[in-house]
């Protein structure tokens, strides 16, 4: 190489793919390395502009200066362990994954070491971050009520485009698809595409198809599917003798059993009157201080967990305007009672907490609005979600301090 280097003279406009084009804390990024980790990114079906695979470099740079000041170090079987890995998520071993990309045209290297910086990063954020991050009782709460009271997606509204890709084309159609995808095409911007490119007999109209149940589509494509939001692209597909996108339009769904039905823990307090129980209302500012401020009548309070549909029309209405802690008066005219809501939840999660006491009795209720509770998502997987989801976001965050610290500049 030194001899190539050295030799005859390079015309003088032409480019050294060598020489650095950005140097990170002092580590070179090579233009060679920018050429090879685009068509890296290219194969992994990710967006491949030069600024894009650049920062790509740049932050692989930075994770590496991280596990460096952390004595971290990436040990050859870990890295094997790690190619291997990341190669089955295309259903190959990291020696096909390895031959497949330099086909390609990527060096066995540009795999190495972005894999590399991706295990030296995890060892930072096991060392650095995961220690800092928490995930407490009331956020798994409020995060499975939320995903109780999340319809299921039972129905969706897709376009598609299928472009064809005949023999010899089909990285041709691939690149096409990938630069769709990758655009974030808005519906009508799609359409277009579709109209354009689709060999699909929805070409005509956009590549618009109407509502399919989940059910209906094949398997392998529910998850895919189900992984986007309304206005989102999927990722190309290959299928024989073409590449297929799906843009979600809409979804229609159904609350999971027992989610509509609420259960309400709450507190009753009757008094001589209205007057007194408005007083009392102002004063109190949660379920637990409502015995100091009930003072001598504290005795007579009652604290209920039921389903709605056992509390007693007056009471429920008033609850039902309600928010945690707070209080309202039901006036009977020659007495009324003061009704504080505690909580109020899903009737499938309260019973899953086993916060709600159930009786034998077949008008209790509470048994009758959770005729399902397997469809409960399982809490230690929600607690691991929220886990994931922060330690992603402290690593983003990190990554984001490591970027704004480090002395990055051009030659």
């Amino acid at each position: 190489m030194a001899s190539l280097l050295i030799g005859a003279a390079a015309p003088a406009a032409a480019q050294n793919p060598f020489e650095p084009i950005v140097y990170v804390n002092d580590k070179a990024v090579t233009r060679y390395e920018l050429q090879q980790r685009m068509r890296f990114m290219e194969v992994l079906g990710s967006p491949a502009d030069t600024a894009t695979a650049e920062q790509a470099l740049i932050d692989d740079r930075l994770r590496m200066f991280a596990a460096g000041q952390l004595g971290i170090e990436v040990t050859d079987e870990g890295l094997q362990a790690g190619l291997e890995e990341f190669a089955s998520r295309a259903g190959l071993s990291a020696a096909e994954f390895t031959a497949a990309l330099e086909r390609a045209g990527v060096e066995p290297q540009v795999y190495r070491d972005f894999v590399t910086a991706g295990i030296a990063w995890r060892g930072v954020i096991r060392a650095r971050l995961l220690p800092q991050v928490d995930v407490s009782d009331a956020e798994v709460d409020q995060e499975l009520k939320r995903q109780v009271e999340t319809p299921i997606v039972t129905r969706v509204l897709l376009s598609e485009l299928i472009i064809p890709a005949p023999e010899g084309q089909e990285q041709a159609a691939m690149n096409r698809a990938r630069s769709i995808a990758g655009s974030n095409p808005s519906e009508a911007q799609f359409a277009a595409a579709a109209r354009q490119y689709s060999a699909s007999g929805t070409a005509s109209s956009g590549g618009q198809l109407n509502w399919l149940a989940i059910e209906n589509l094949p398997p392998s494509l529910r998850p895919v599917i189900l992984s986007l939001r309304p206005g989102q692209t999927s990722q190309p597909l290959n299928v024989p003798g073409a590449v297929v996108l799906f843009q979600l339009r809409d979804t229609q769904g159904t609350l999971r059993p027992g989610a509509r039905e609420q259960v309400l823990d709450y507190m009753t307090l009757r008094l001589a009157s209205s007057t007194e129980a408005a007083q009392l209302a102002a004063r109190a500012r949660s379920c637990d201080t409502l015995y100091s401020e009930a003072g001598s009548a504290a005795g007579a309070i009652q604290r209920q967990t039921q389903s709605q549909n056992a509390i007693p029309t007056l009471i429920a209405t008033q609850l039902a305007s309600l928010d945690d802690n707070e209080a309202a008066v039901v006036n009977y005219g020659n007495a009324a009672e003061l009704v504080m809501l505690c909580s109020r939840q899903p009737a499938i999660l309260a019973e899953a907490q086993n916060d709600v006491a159930t009786t034998a009795l077949p008008d209790d209720g509470v048994e009758a609005a959770v005729p399902d509770a397997q469809a409960l998502p399982d809490r230690e997987v929600v607690r691991e979600e929220l886990f994931n989801r922060k330690a992603s976001t402290a690593a983003d965050a990190y990554l984001a301090e490591l970027r704004a610290d480090a002395v990055i500049r051009r030659p």
